[in-house]
This record gives C-alpha cells, structure tokens and sequence, in this order.
C-alpha cells in the first residue's frame, strides 16, 4: 500500500509531447498495416518482423523470443536506473473481419478483433518516444518493451516470455487493453482485480448408439450431453459463493449427422471463468466432477480436458496511483474512469503475479457513438485517435514509475 501522503511524482508534460511530436500518423499506419495483415497465435512472424524493422530503425536492438515470434527490445537512459516494462499483445483471432474498410483484413478467418493492432501500435510508438528522451538525457532509467506473441490461447504466451527472463530485474510492468464501453480519449484502471480468471473444459462423451426409434438400447448420447449442457452451469450456482463469479459457458457443441440416427459421440467445449482467485483454484476439480456426476446416469463414457488458463489481472495499489497521475497529467483529469472488474480474462495477469504493475483500459469509442461493436466480433473496430492516447499514457507512466522512488 501506499505510504500515507505519498503522491506520484509530476510528469513533465511538455517533454512528454516533445517526444511524440509527429509520430501519430505513423501509429495509426502501423496499426492499419498489422491490421490488414493479422497473424494468429504462435505464427506472428510477418507482425514481429515489421515491429522489428521500425525499432531496428529507430537505433534500437530488438531480439526475437525462443519461440521464434515476439520481440523483447530495451531502450536505456541510465543505465544504473531502474526499469519498467510496457508490454503489448500481437496475435489475431481465427474470426472473419466483417467491416468495410481499407485496412480489412487480406487474410480469410483471421482477423484482430480484440484490439491487439492498437495495443502494439501503442506501446510501439511509445518505445520511438522513450528512444528520443533517452538521446536526450531525459530518461531516467530503463524501458523494456516486450511483444507478446498468443494471448489469445490458453494458458497464454506470457508464460513464455516469464520463462524467457524478460521481467528479470523489472520493478513495474504496465500494459493496455483496448474497451469499447469507453470512449476515445479517455482511459479506465481500478486498484486490485481488473479482470476475471479464465479456463476452458471440452467433454467428450461416446458409447452404443442406434435407431431413434429404439433408444433405450443406446446411451443416448445427445440427451446426455444436453443434460450436461443446461445442469453443469446450474449445479455450479450452488456449489461456490455466488459472489465469486463462477460460470460455465458453452460455446462448441457437435453430436449427429442424422435426424433419425442416436450417434456414438458427442462433444462440447465452453469456458469457465471467476472473479475470486481462490475459487479459480478450485474449479479446476470441481467442474469435471459435476460433469461426470450428470453423465452418470446415461452410462456414457466421459472424457474431459480441462485446461488451465490463466488467474485474474491484479493491479497493486502504487504503481495504479502512478498511472493515474500519469492519465491525469497527458490527457486531463476527465480523462481518468474507474473500472470495473471485467469476467474477461488477459494473460498479462501473469506478469502482474511476478512484478507489480497496471492493467488499464484504454476507451477506444468514437465519441458521440452511444455504444460500440463489442470485442471478439468481426465488426470490432476503434477510433484510432486512441492510439496515440494510449502511446501518450504508457510514456508518462514509464516516466512517472522510473522516477518515484516509492515504487522502485
């Protein structure tokens, strides 16, 4: 917690704006070119390529991680001072991009539907920024930007890039996700729990199938995997606490290929997700033991893959006060939202149970629009002004982290 009257250290805006002077565009094209190129998860060898020409250009050293997509790239002013990072997500969703634009995807399926275009669009020109102060003498420690390939599949690849050492001697780590419930311009963070713990289950269920005629000489596969379907969500309810956020939801299900025909295998994958870490730990028991309890009575033969995702993103109390100082002082006090916790989950939760750190939300509603095309859709889109906000804010956290010796 934060000592009593401590305060974030003031963030020099000026110096801030010179830094970034002339790079919006630049963003923006940036963003437009991953986003018409998009790469899903393990395969963005296009994307890192081109985040590693722009910071090979810039006099950077980017360096590939083991996995052979992302990058990790240190932008150093003094070097005896500490360092942060700023991290940024790379890969795609496997969904059609639905939108009529110049920028649409070229690639059938694949399209960046939750934002990660804008957040490495971002924190790349943030690292351009902090490059121009450090040749100044004006940063005050190190930046570490990291490129983070699949986030989008379980458990994450933030459990590579830990693995791969890039927080090693890091004091804060800070990171943006894209929200259209806010509008552009603006910026949403809350101290603690920001986002919800995320696993997925897949149920496989098999045995005698048969005519639909005769269906008491087959297991009946497809009302036993409805009964799991509706019951295992339902016994979930009244088994944890209500207030830990607890749900199953199903988002894949395949049984039959005729309407008289009881077949032999049926199967059904969905997610499950709590805001309470301690029951996040304990789901991982408890949802496969319900599922075989419902199949029980079919006599069917269960098969379940339960894979572990990853826990909620907790931001920790000082270094969310340095990062509202920071919104406050780039973009104004009106700027600055209280978020709420969100059921969606982000790996850079990860990060944040290693070195403490900021989730924050950056609004990317065009302003007057009463609501947006929500994430995960094909017609997810951004007012690309908050681009530059969210390059604008990662800046002046870095600065304002590096600079108070609280948070170091």
């Amino acid at each position: 917690m934060s000592a009593p009257g401590h305060r974030a250290p003031a963030v020099d805006v000026a110096s801030v704006d010179r830094a970034l002077d002339g790079l919006a565009e630049r963003m923006v094209a940036m963003r437009r070119d991953i986003h018409a190129h998009p790469e899903v998860a393990w395969h963005e060898v296009r994307t890192s390529a081109l985040v590693a020409q722009v910071l090979t250009g810039a006099g950077l050293s980017p360096t590939t991680l083991p996995t052979g997509t992302g990058l990790v790239c240190d932008v150093v002013g003094d070097p005896r001072g500490p360092m942060v990072v700023l991290r940024a997500d790379l890969d795609a969703l496997p969904i059609d991009d639905e939108k009529t634009v110049p920028y649409r995807s070229s690639v059938p399926g694949v399209a960046h539907a939750c934002g990660h275009d804008v957040h490495t669009a971002s924190v790349l020109g943030a690292g351009l920024a902090l490059s121009r102060l450090a040749e100044r003498g004006e940063l005050p420690g190190r930046v570490r930007l990291v490129f983070q390939p699949a986030e989008e599949v379980l458990p994450g690849g933030a459990l590579m890039a830990l693995g791969a050492g890039v927080t090693e001697g890091v004091s804060r780590v800070f990171a943006l996700h894209c929200d259209p419930r806010v509008e552009a311009g603006s910026v949403a963070v809350r101290t603690g729990p920001i986002t919800g713990a995320t696993d997925s289950v897949t149920v496989r269920l098999s045995g005698p199938g048969g005519h639909t005629a005769r269906p008491q000489l087959t297991v009946d596969l497809v009302s036993a995997l409805a009964d799991v379907l509706v019951r295992t969500p339902a016994l979930l309810s009244r088994r944890v606490d209500p207030r830990a956020g607890l749900s199953l939801v199903w988002g894949r299900v395949a049984a039959g290929s005729a309407v008289n025909v009881i077949p032999e295998r049926g199967e059904a994958s969905g997610t499950v997700r709590a805001l309470d870490p301690e029951v996040w730990e304990a789901a991982g028991q408890l949802v496969p033991e319900l599922i075989r309890e419902v199949a029980a009575p079919y006599r069917a033969h269960v098969e379940i893959d339960y894979v572990r995702g990853v826990p909620p993103a907790v931001n920790e109390a000082q270094a969310t006060e340095a990062f509202r100082a920071a919104v406050t002082a780039v973009l104004g006090p009106s700027a600055l939202h209280e978020a709420h916790q969100s059921m969606g989950a982000e790996d850079f939760a990860w990060f944040l149970l290693r070195v403490p750190g900021v989730l924050g939300r950056l609004g990317v509603r065009r302003p007057g629009t009463p609501e947006a095309p929500d994430l995960h859709r094909g017609d997810f889109d951004v007012d690309e002004a908050a681009i530059g906000c969210g390059a604008r804010v990662l800046v002046a956290a870095a600065l304002s982290a590096l600079g108070d010796p609280a948070l170091l």
